[in-house]
């Protein structure tokens, strides 16, 4: 287009399209700019913006979109400047091209003279050169400001850039030098480390001075013996005939001088020396820190830390369409996107796309573990921890490959975990002594240090006496235990292996020490092997002995037996599930080196899996080698990383692997909706079927289950070693787990998967998959693998890209109609099948023709074009129905829909307050509006939705402008207008309002319940009373599982599913009961209606009503119209009623002709009803209760009300007798007939041991009942066909009596199940003693009595854990009390020389006298627990009190002045008085509450003067001088009165120890009460409880009442 005519200054780089300006019927299309400079066209920012940001596409910032969006972004003036300028040059140009042509159109006269002609010619000439030359010039204006402004924004683009690029560079650079210059410190601190730790080593330079130190030291020991020698002869003369006294008398008269030993060898140094080479340092720098300069790369590959990664366009499982086009595809039925090629990523990336991708993840790093060489000592971490003890569980070995599926292996290893639940795991810290390979090595508890250094100690110091040195008569034998000296010059212990004798080719069992040529021992400290040669200079006896000295030492018995107290340091340990990488190759030495270099010498922690014979099966994990991760490294993964070692799966041979279902194929030639989750190529693609509800649950409970697991779960769950075509759970990008199958096995610890649901592959490491629970086989393969049936590529070989690309933009992720052209394919290869794109109005056009058409494809050689509607192929009964419209004519001008519709478009429309239902009851199209329960539901009709905002209409006009009524009282049932959410509406109250304020209100018109101040209330007038929602229920059904009431999960089920959905509702018998019984169908995906009953039923969580079918049920209905809706016969004259459908529904074929239809099958003979027979009977004789006092019973059950049910000793002879008599009075079973349960008391019962038991019954459950042994006090639900009504012995009275423990009550008024569990695991099935505290009127009520296990009280242990609370005495009062007996044995103990304790044994604190009840006396609070729960002290009476003339402060201010001379607390009594320290560094006076951890020993106290808690240790705590306690406690506890926690919760932040009150409350409270305050005594029984008055005599709590932080009581 010539530029003259449409000047366009400047166009967007993006698209390409001019910037243009709003018009008066366009929006026109501005130029904006973006926070990183570079300016686009609105409709290119619109296109590319994602969750409120647009990232350029230029520079690749992220820019954050304001409110507005993107219309709100700042516009680019200069360039709108440009635009007008050029528009306003236009209008200009036009206008003197208009006045030009004007100007040519007026021709001169006739008789005008030549000359004048050409005058005026010449000057028309000079105007049209000046018109020109203005032309040109404005032009050229024009485009050199459209240049200029380019420019400019170039310039400033630039500019901006290169501050930008310069700060970015320079900040990076800085980051690098940083971690360059602190990587080489931290190598040059390790190195210093290393050499600082062979200083520990140095002693061995100086051989020479270690050796005459060990001449002086042989000297001073021979003297040392000599003398001792000496003075025994001294004291004792006749021994001297038992030693040599010569020798003795030259040794003690041998001269010592200082010149006959080298003591000059001290004064040499050992030769080492660390100098500093500064010539070499620029050069070493030079090396290890150098810049380097590299080619240029974008700033976007080095992204700050924390910076989002780049977005891609392609589309991942967790995606949600948000479109409601047909074509949308349902969550299920999406699938982890496949891999798509380079090419075609890059040919889509300019497209812009309406929906916002997920960000790619980037790809794993690989943590690669660097290889230490053997130099180095010194391991990661530098800090041995000495001790760690750490509680943990017993793991066993995780289970890999398809032992998931062995149910014989799951049972297994159920008992097995079960087993070993109460047993306990330590992960502890080793240090890996010696390494023979990965499955052989020896390991030492670092915990065990100290006792390894006490035992090298013993060790040394035994081997430095002559006592452990061989002599020529002793012997050295196989197995036995000797000292072994090595190198470092240490001694430790070794057992021998085998000895080698001087002259003798074979090893022998036993060798004379003189004459041991060589030995092999083990460590067993360090687990070594070591070989020792004993070379003797001379041949002598003497000799061989000192060489054997030299390196062994022998064990006497004696200290046999005391080392026998120290087990072996050296533990074997194996790595579990390790191999080598080649069997046949055995371990290589690679293995061995890199498994010392990865330990090395540092604390590792170890964690047990098992034992294999003397090998503990174990991980070790070191301390991550890599400075910025924390994760530890597991041994066995790092080894299996290198690729010296790989995990070994005990797979049995033969077995196939556990595989999936196959997937459920189509018939052939039938329309089957589905979806296309997968496109390789139009001849290799994957479809969904969408036919199922299960499916839709399958993605939610993997989910569910896979991320909820526990951290032994999970492990149980890992696997180590994947399977060919396994079936496994795999992770995907988006974090989601789907079912998955592994096809390969690439390499590096990953594995290829396919995914069966969706058909795409992918590459994941090991970590990402985990074994699949059974629950997940149930389904098969969702997954479809097909192929179009008629076409080819255009070359006949391979499918081009443009067609792959095509065919992935008609059919990916789209809702389809496919017509399957085979039964049945071989597995390898797709299922042939016709593809239609779906549309609301049935198939539409064949992809395959769209292919051919557009040159993509080509169709085969044998075939021909067909007709692109799937009817003219194969089935003739295939009809498509257009979607079902319920307000259509479809079926004539007689459908009763026609007429619904007709009704509902009347005009005007009558105002009705009240719901009236139509004449027609069947199929009414309804809104469900709130759902409870499957029998509690409220739906709305939607030909009132106008009636509905005509009423709200009303509402708000009527009641809007009336102010609230502060003195209205609101009572239950009144109807009001409730302003919810912004909108009045009519409203029901559910109950009274006290003085919260708050009101419940349940919407008349949409039946749920709502929480509302009673500020937005306003009285409803009378002509609006009413309601529009009608309460309905499901007829035909009840709760599964023998359930009265329906479960939680069908509820959350029902309701996820209906609330705001619309149906087809029809009333089969209207009546006046609420809820109204209904059928409901709904429409799913498909457009397809599904009974919700008939769904309730198939996942189980509905069972149908089984009624009684008489004969009239049988006879054949007449043909009628059928419903849209309803595909059963409507109903006949005679009243019968529909029959039920199979689920899922279909959509309904039109009515076949009663000729042409099938013939009417055999009528089937009626069945005669059994009426149902009236039985009665009574219960059985009550139990014969005991007589008061104690008495041994044996405990049968434990009810879940926490009854007990004993029986006594003499039950239990009566009960042996009753069995014998029971099973032989009845011979047959009875013939089983329909009763009315409802008179049946005392019955007979079929147990699960085919024997007969005398049962009480309780309940009715549909096909259950809930029944009572009454001999054993057990409750089983039970069907009916296993009980009778008929007493068994009823002569014979129940030998099973319920007990009740007497002095304890359950925690919160009823027992919870851990507490039930608890008495069970104490109780059940045992003999104990019972003591009965009183008689009850009634012989079936249960016997308030005390249990004694071992002589401890029942009552009391369960108190201790915390399950329940002992009754108050006011309870408690006039029962019958007991000692229990003594159930010691009478020991004579004789206690003479037993300690007393060492402290006084001080009684409890004294309480302060209180003025009777109604009077009122001062008080100041100590300290607040809740706002109704407080600590104070009275003032009255004690507050100068004084005690041997001093007072409470005065006594505690000389303790605290010398607080070291009291001794510590001994003796922790439960309420004993003592001294604490307070955080001041001050002790006041406390008492013992309990000892809350034992390690560290810690206690809980309560101050008693100020009634705050504190946890200390011993350490803080002292003896309590005796006269403190004359002083009376100063914090009493107590209670206030007339006042409650709020029933009501409206704030948020609520006390932890206290939910019922908030943080708020409790701060207003303290604020009323730092006043003067006054209290009056309400109560002292069964707690202290006042009230509290203020100074103007007003109630505290009032001023929270007001607030609404609290209730009255």
């Amino acid at each position: 287009m010539d530029r003259r005519e449409n000047p366009r200054p400047v166009v967007c780089w993006l698209c390409g399209e001019a910037f243009t300006l709003p018009e008066d019927e366009g929006e026109g299309n501005l130029p904006r700019v973006l926070l990183c400079s570079h300016i686009y066209c609105t409709s290119c920012l619109l296109s590319i913006q994602c969750d409120g940001t647009i990232k350029c596409p230029e520079c690749e910032v992220e820019s954050t979109l304001p409110e507005g969006g993107v219309n709100a972004l700042q516009e680019d003036s200069r360039i709108i400047g440009l635009i007008y300028t050029a528009k306003i040059n236009k209008m200009k140009s036009i206008r003197m091209e208009k006045s030009r042509r004007k100007k040519k159109s007026s021709s001169p006269g006739v008789n005008d003279s030549t000359e004048d002609v050409e005058q005026q010619v010449c000057l028309a000439d000079q105007k049209v050169d000046v018109k020109k030359t203005e032309k040109s010039v404005d032009e050229a204006l024009v485009r050199a400001a459209g240049n200029l402004a380019l420019l400019e924004h170039i310039h400033e683009t630039l500019k901006t850039g290169l501050t930008e690029q310069v700060k970015l560079e320079q900040a990076r650079l800085e980051k690098e030098i940083k971690q360059s210059s602190e990587k080489a410190f931290n190598a040059i601190q390790k190195w210093k480390d290393v050499q600082l730790s062979q200083l520990n080593k140095l002693e061995a330079r100086f051989s020479t001075s270690r050796m005459e130190l060990g001449r002086v030291q042989e000297r001073i020991k021979s003297l040392g013996i000599a003398m001792q020698m000496a003075r025994e002869v001294c004291r004792v003369p006749f021994l001297e005939q038992y030693c040599t006294l010569d020798k003795v008398l030259e040794t003690l008269q041998a001269p010592v001088d200082k010149w006959s030993f080298n003591t000059e060898c001290i004064t040499v140094g050992s030769g080492l020396s660390c100098v500093f080479q500064s010539e070499g340092l620029n050069q070493s720098l030079s090396l290890s820190l150098k810049m380097i300069a590299s080619n240029p790369k974008r700033l976007s590959e080095f992204p700050p830390k924390g910076s989002p990664p780049s977005y891609s366009y392609r589309k991942s499982p967790g995606q949600h369409s948000e479109s409601r086009n047909i074509n949308s595809v349902p969550q299920s039925h999406k699938r982890p996107p496949s891999p798509q090629k380079q090419e075609q990523g890059s040919q889509r990336a300019n497209s812009p796309s309406p929906q916002c991708s997920p960000p790619n993840l980037r790809p794993h790093r690989r943590a690669s573990a660097p290889l230490y060489g053997s130099t180095s000592d010194i391991r990661t971490p530098d800090v041995i921890v000495e001790e760690i003890i750490e509680d943990g569980r017993v793991e066993g070995s995780p289970p890999t490959g398809p032992e998931l599926a062995n149910d014989k292996w799951r049972i297994q290893r159920k008992r097995k975990s079960l087993t070993l639940s109460n047993k306990r795991s330590v992960n502890q810290w080793v240090v890996v002594t010696h390494v023979v390979n990965p499955s052989h090595f020896y390991v030492r508890y670092m915990a065990e240090r100290r006792g390894s250094e006490i035992l090298s100690s013993k060790i040394h110091y035994n081997c430095c006496s002559e006592s452990c040195r061989f002599t020529a008569g002793d012997t050295v034998e196989t197995g036995s235990l000797i000292f072994v000296k090595q190198e470092e010059g240490l001694w430790c212990r070794g057992n021998v292996v085998e000895v080698s004798q001087i002259g003798c080719v074979k090893t022998k069992k036993a060798c004379p020490a003189s004459q041991l040529a060589s030995i092999s021992v083990f460590l067993i400290d360090c687990g070594q092997t070591k070989n020792l040669t004993i070379q003797s200079e001379e041949g002598s006896s003497e000799s061989s002995l000192k060489a054997v000295n030299n390196h062994l030492r022998k064990v006497s018995e004696s200290l046999n037996a005391e080392l026998s107290n120290f087990a072996a340091q050296a533990i074997r340990c194996c790595l579990k599930d390790l191999v080598p990488y080649d069997l046949s190759k055995g371990w290589s030495e690679k293995a061995q080196v890199e498994f010392c270099n990865v330990v090395g010498s540092a604390a590792v922690e170890m964690r047990p899996f098992g034992q294999d014979q003397d090998s503990l099966l174990v991980d070790l994990r070191k301390a991550p080698m890599d400075q910025s991760s924390d994760v530890p490294i597991s041994v066995r993964e790092y080894l299996v990383f290198i690729e010296v070692a790989r995990f070994y799966s005990p797979v049995s041979l033969g077995r196939k692997p556990l595989s999936y279902y196959p997937p459920v194929y189509p018939k052939m030639n039938t329309e089957v909706n589905a979806v296309v989750s997968h496109i390789n190529s139009p001849a290799d693609f994957y479809i969904q079927l969408v036919d199922s509800m299960e499916s839709l649950l399958l993605s939610a409970k993997l989910q569910e289950c896979y991320n909820a697991t526990t951290v032994a779960e999970g492990d149980d769950l890992k696997v180590y070693c994947p399977v060919i075509e396994q079936a496994y759970v795999a992770r995907y990008e988006d974090k989601l787990w789907y079912r998955a199958q592994v096809i390969g096995h690439p390499g590096e610890r990953k594995v290829e998967v396919r995914y069966v649901d969706f058909g795409n592959k992918k590459v994941l490491t090991v970590s990402d998959l985990r074994k699949i629970k059974d629950e997940f086989f149930a389904l098969p393969s969702m997954a479809i693998r097909c192929c179009l049936s008629d076409v080819n590529p255009v070359d006949g070989e391979t499918w081009s890209e443009a067609c792959i690309d095509r065919f992935i933009k008609l059919a990916h992720q789209k809702l389809v109609t496919i017509v399957a052209k085979a039964a049945s394919v071989p597995k390898t290869r797709p299922l042939p099948v016709k593809l239609f794109e779906s549309g609301l109005d049935g198939p539409q056009a064949n992809i395959a023709e769209l292919l051919v058409k557009e040159e993509l494809a080509c169709f085969r050689e044998d075939l021909k074009s067909k007709d692109a509607r799937p009817r003219d192929v194969g089935d003739e009964s295939t009809i498509w129905d257009p979607p079902l419209d319920l307000g259509s004519a479809a079926d004539g001008a007689d459908a009763p829909d026609q007429k619904l519709s007709d009704d509902v478009n009347e005009e005007p429309l009558q105002f009705q307050p009240q719901l009236k239902l139509p004449a027609q009851l069947k199929d009414l199209k309804v809104r469900v509006s709130h759902v409870n329960s499957p029998s509690s539901f409220y739906v709305q009709l939607t030909q009132n939705d106008s009636q509905l905002r005509r009423i709200c209409e009303l509402v708000k006009k009527e009641c809007a402008p009336v102010e609230p009524d502060e003195d209205a009282v609101w009572k239950a049932d009144m109807y009001c207008a409730a302003h919810i959410n912004g909108v009045w509406e009519r409203g029901q109250l559910c109950s009274d309002v006290i003085s919260n304020n708050i009101a419940e209100v349940m919407r008349c018109d949409h039946g749920s319940k709502v929480k509302v101040h009673v500020s937005s209330l306003r009285p409803l007038p009378q002509y609006l009373i009413g309601s529009l929602a009608l309460e309905c229920t499901l007829t035909d059904i009840r709760p599964a599982g023998g359930r009265s009431t329906w479960t939680a999960t069908a509820c959350d089920s029902i309701s996820y599913y209906l609330t705001g959905a619309s149906a087809v509702m029809t009333i089969k018998e209207l009546t006046d009961e609420r809820p109204q019984p209904i059928t409901l169908c709904c429409s799913n995906k498909m457009g397809q209606f599904v009974s919700i009953a008939d769904f309730l039923t198939s996942e189980g969580l509905a069972l149908r009503e089984r009624k009684p079918r008489d004969a009239g049920d049988q006879k054949p209905k007449p043909a009628d119209a059928q419903s849209p809706v309803s595909v059963a016969h409507t109903p006949g004259p005679d009243g019968d009623k529909p029959d039920a459908l199979p689920f899922p529904y279909l959509l309904p074929f039109p009515p076949i002709s009663p000729i042409i239809g099938p013939p009417t099958p055999p009528k089937p003979a009626p069945r005669t009803i059994i009426s149902a027979e009236k039985v009665k009977t009574q219960l059985y004789q009550p139990p014969e209760l005991p007589c008061l006092g104690h008495i041994q019973i044996n405990v049968s059950a434990i009810g879940e009300d926490g009854y007990i049910y004993v029986r006594t000793k003499n039950a239990e002879c009566q009960l042996k007798q009753l069995r014998k008599r029971i099973q032989q009075s009845i011979k047959t079973l009875p013939r089983q007939k329909p009763y009315t349960w409802k008179s049946v008391l005392g019955c007979a019962v079929i147990g699960s041991d085919m024997l007969w038991y005398r049962g009480q019954l309780l309940d009715v459950l549909g096909g259950y009942v809930k029944v009572q042994y009454v001999d054993h006090g057990l409750v089983e639900n039970i069907p009916v066909v296993h009980v009778h009504p008929m007493l068994l012995c009823e002569d014979v009275p129940q030998l099973c009596m319920p007990c009740q423990l007497h002095s304890i009550s359950p925690v919160g008024g009823r027992w919870q199940r851990d507490a039930v569990a608890l008495l069970r695991e104490l109780l059940l099935n045992r003999c104990v003693d019972m003591q009965v505290m009183e008689l009850p009127s009634d012989p079936r009520a249960p016997l308030p009595v005390e249990l004694f296990l071992d002589g401890m009280s029942l009552s009391k242990i369960v108190s201790h854990h915390e399950r329940t609370i002992e009754r108050t005495a006011s309870e408690l009062k006039g029962s019958y009390t007991m000692t229990p007996p003594p159930f010691l044995d009478d020991w004579d103990i004789d206690t003479e020389g037993l300690r007393g304790p060492e402290e006084q044994m001080l009684g409890p604190y004294s309480y302060p006298n209180l003025p009777q009840e109604g009077e009122h006396f001062k008080v100041r609070v100590k300290h607040l627990w809740t706002p109704n729960e407080l600590f104070l002290w009275p003032l009255v009476g004690t507050d100068d009190l004084e005690v041997y003339g001093e007072t409470l402060d005065a006594a505690l201010t000389r303790i605290n002045e010398d607080i070291d001379g009291l001794p510590r607390l001994t003796n922790f009594p439960h309420g004993g008085p003592c001294l604490a320290e307070y955080s001041d560094g001050k002790y006041y006076r406390a008492k013992l509450i309990k000892i809350t951890s034992i390690e560290p020993v810690m206690l809980l106290v309560q101050h008693v003067d100020f009634g705050s808690d504190d946890t200390l240790p011993p350490s803080k705590l002292r003896q309590m001088p005796v006269e403190l306690l004359g002083f009376p406690s100063r914090a009493l506890k107590v209670k206030v009165a007339g006042f409650k926690a709020p029933s009501v919760k409206t704030e948020e932040g609520m006390l932890p120890y206290s939910p019922g009150w908030s943080v708020k409350a409790t701060m207003a409270m303290m604020d009323l009460l730092h006043n003067n305050i006054t209290a009056s005594v309400v109560a002292r029984d069964p707690e202290l409880t006042v009230l509290l008055f203020n100074e103007g005599g007003d109630l505290v709590h009032e001023s929270l009442v007001s607030q609404g932080l609290a209730d009255f009581m």
